[in-house]
């Protein structure tokens, strides 16, 4: 497999009134193309910046981000945001949907942020996207919740939601932040088993933060961060 990103030297500091204080202290990182890979770590050890950074929702103090060798932190403004629209999928602890909309047009959202920029992928009408957002919904097994608003969908349905919402455009990868640090159990433990499969039976590459270490053992590789570095990368 080919490497989907790499990370080189990456550090992120912010200003305090205490003085400087320093996130990420130098992380150097590939994942590889169809990889599904878990970063694991204690509260505040900067797996979350380190995320945000990869899907270029942050900048780096310093250090490079490569796409498939295209060092995305060199795009200008609007280029990083329609590569970011077009080529990375988010899915983070709260779904962050929209209330006024339903579930299928809280779907077709990116789609049709996508198709204004003319970074709509291969679809190129609100019909298609339309169509490929009630395919989603299917395999998500909501069917029949198409229709309904967020507030009326159970923690578990939000969040498939929102997995499909991040892949309405086809990304290479899906970063997914804490995804099931607010579903109970058993709820927590489907949402993994979806990403497993959208992994093997469709080669989707997801980077995973997580507190869960019996989820992230599923992966198939697991990095620990301890203030602010990789403690391992193998």
């Amino acid at each position: 497999m080919q490497n989907l990103i790499e990370a080189q030297n990456l550090k992120k500091s912010f200003a305090t009134d205490a003085g400087e204080l320093q996130v990420l202290r130098g992380i150097n990182l590939s994942i590889r193309e169809g990889e599904m890979v878990g970063i694991v770590g204690a509260s505040g050890v900067g797996k979350s910046t380190l995320l945000h950074i990869l899907g270029a929702l942050d900048r780096p103090t310093a250090g490079s981000v490569f796409y498939s060798n295209t060092d995305i932190f060199s795009l200008d403004r609007n280029s990083l945001a329609a590569f970011r629209n077009r080529a990375i999928g988010f899915v983070f602890q709260f779904h962050h949907l929209l209330p006024e909309f339903s579930a299928i047009e809280n779907v077709m959202m990116p789609g049709l942020i996508g198709i204004g920029s003319g970074q709509g992928g291969r679809a190129s009408s609100q019909r298609e996207i339309k169509g490929r957002a009630e395919r989603l919904l299917d395999e998500m097994g909501l069917s029949e919740r198409k229709r309904h608003r967020p507030g009326e969908l159970s923690g578990g349905e939000q969040q498939r939601v929102a997995v499909a919402r991040a892949l309405i455009l086809e990304p290479k990868v899906v970063l997914a932040d804490e995804p099931t640090g607010n579903l109970d159990t058993s709820t927590g433990e489907e949402l993994f088993s979806i990403f497993i499969d959208l992994n093997q039976k469709k080669g989707i590459t997801f980077v995973i933060v997580t507190h869960n270490e019996f989820l992230s053992s599923r992966c198939h590789r697991v990095l620990k961060m301890v203030d602010g570095k990789l403690a391992n990368n193998s």
